[in-house]
């Protein structure tokens, strides 16, 4: 038998130990015990195991060229952070992530803190990074009427009108005075909520006051009254509006 097959047998055998016991003295207690057991456990097969753990199975990830002005990450943040991801039915914590915006690729650190790799897409349901919730959506999945295409969004509000946030960048090029070609890129922000069971795009105040107008007159006084400015922060305007 070889050794990586050892070792994951071993800790399958010490973490079942340590489920069971987990789940014994969980039993007098409610469910919500009885998970935090389980996600003890396998947090700690997975750490065990390090990079033989499912998620780390992706393909190598490669940095741009640093002459490149600005970056294609988000919040232009594009050193790794701590995150969580919901992977193939799995929670997965304390991994370094990196979200690339441009590529709409999630990235993550292998625990030699030197080799990166891209999560693969398919298999991500959710992911938690810098703070901020992103599902992943399968346009297919939804209703034909759908605005939305495929890929990771920003859940900015979860309730019956469910609002997203769709960060994007590109890679746009000029000609300098001394007739070099400059790279830099360049990003956007698009905004939808769920209404009747389908999305609807939205990029202003009117915008959204359009989308509910039997409610417009009240969403108006309500805005004024709380003096939300959608130009200066759209997420949390769109939030308070329709929450």
């Amino acid at each position: 038998m070889s050794k990586p097959i050892c070792l994951s047998s071993a800790v399958m055998v010490f973490c079942a130990f340590f489920w069971t016991n987990c789940i014994a003295q969980a039993t007098r207690g409610d469910s919500s015990s009885q998970q935090n057991a389980f996600n003890n456990a396998v947090t700690l097969y997975n750490g065990a195991l390090d990079v033989q753990v499912p998620i780390y199975s992706g393909p190598e990830y490669y940095f741009y060229d640093p002459h490149i002005k600005g970056n294609a990450y988000y919040q232009d943040i594009n050193g790794f952070s701590k995150g969580s991801v919901y992977y193939d039915g799995t929670m997965y914590n304390n991994i370094s992530l990196l979200y690339d915006v441009n590529t709409d690729q999630l990235v993550g650190l292998f625990p030699n803190r030197i080799s990166k790799f891209i999560v693969q897409k398919a298999r991500v349901n959710t992911f938690d990074y810098l703070g901020n919730h992103f599902i992943n959506i399968d346009k297919d999945t939804l209703a034909a009427n759908t605005v939305l295409e495929s890929g990771y969004y920003r859940q900015l509000y979860a309730g019956k009108s469910e609002v997203l946030a769709k960060y994007t960048k590109s890679m746009q090029s000029t000609t300098s005075t001394s007739n070099l070609v400059e790279y830099y890129f360049t990003g956007k922000t698009y905004f939808y909520i769920k209404k009747n069971n389908a999305f609807h795009s939205v990029g202003s105040k009117g915008s959204v006051l359009d989308l509910f107008k039997d409610r417009k007159a009240d969403l108006k006084k309500f805005i004024k009254a709380n003096n939300i400015d959608f130009r200066d922060n759209p997420e949390e305007s769109m939030v308070k509006v329709i929450t």
